[in-house]
């Protein structure tokens, strides 16, 4: 329901049903600070909505669904609004010679263009605000690409550009612009990659189906990542020092893999640096 008096110094977080993003709403919630998350299920809606945060029903690959929370957002805040954290998206396994173009265009749609359509219907909101945010979830696999990941790979190195390219245009406005690079993170990416790879790619006929095998044994193992894995409230610090520190990060790099890996890219030769890949993948 819209309030009745406007919230002020609202923070919209997307994709907050698990993981990162109901980990960040419930954190912001419980400091007091003023929180509309979202979610694409009417369910989660509910879900979250009876557990005490203000939320709002949000599909990003959905553009009707992009203008109808904008709408409501803007009704919310009155006009105004302090930040925002794009966050929900999914990533979509297999190697790209078996992903179908429409399997991309998917990928893209959640990861790249429902963001362009939110941030951009949302600017004038957060420039209303003196000093309005918009913080990024990437991924270490927007530094460096892995084999299989190259739908996910290809969202994110995008990202990457766009959000500096927002940045630079921002540049003479009170907003701020930080993307958070996360590595292996404790949510429900795992069993939300393996439902994608099932639906776009017949292993049966790849010259990948022994390596595929191996990748689902593993996105379907409850083994909750590997000693690098962090929980979900790994971001929570890192959102609050982009959101309210008067010098926000470029970049903040979470787990050891991302920071090892941005290091490495800078210092390897190219070759070198493929060499180290193949062996994580």
């Amino acid at each position: 329901m819209t309030p009745t008096t406007p919230l002020k110094n609202a923070i919209l977080i997307t994709g907050c049903s698990t993981g990162i993003g109901y980990a960040c709403a419930n954190a912001l919630h419980a400091q007091g600070h003023t929180v509309i998350a979202s979610c694409r299920k009417a369910e989660d809606v509910t879900r979250l909505q009876q557990e005490g945060l203000t939320c709002i029903q949000l599909d990003v690959s959905d553009s009707h669904s992009i203008d109808r929370a904008v709408a409501t957002i803007d009704e919310m805040t009155g006009g105004v609004l302090f930040g925002l954290f794009n966050n929900g998206a999914y990533g979509q396994p297999g190697a790209l010679e078996d992903l179908p173009t429409d399997a991309l265009r998917a990928q893209f749609e959640t990861n790249l263009f429902g963001w362009h359509h939110l941030t951009q219907a949302l600017l004038p909101l957060l420039l209303s605000h003196s000093g309005g945010r918009i913080v990024q979830t990437s991924s270490v696999l927007g530094i460096v690409a892995l084999k299989y990941r190259g739908a996910y790979n290809a969202s994110k190195f995008a990202l990457e550009g766009w959000t500096d390219t927002l940045r630079l245009e921002l540049s003479d406005t009170p907003i701020k612009v930080s993307l958070i690079e996360p590595g292996p993170i404790e949510t429900a990416f795992r069993a939300n990659a393996l439902s994608a790879f099932k639906h776009w790619v017949n292993s049966n006929k790849s010259r990948h189906q022994q390596a595929y095998q191996s990748q689902l044994d593993r996105l379907a193992a409850d083994e909750g990542g590997n000693k690098y894995t962090l929980p979900a409230n790994a971001l929570v610090a890192p959102l609050q020092h982009a959101l309210f520190s008067p010098r926000p990060k470029v970049r903040y790099r979470v787990t050891q893999p991302t920071v090892w890996m941005a290091i490495l890219k800078r210092l390897l030769p190219s070759r070198w640096l493929d060499r180290v890949l193949l062996k994580g993948s």
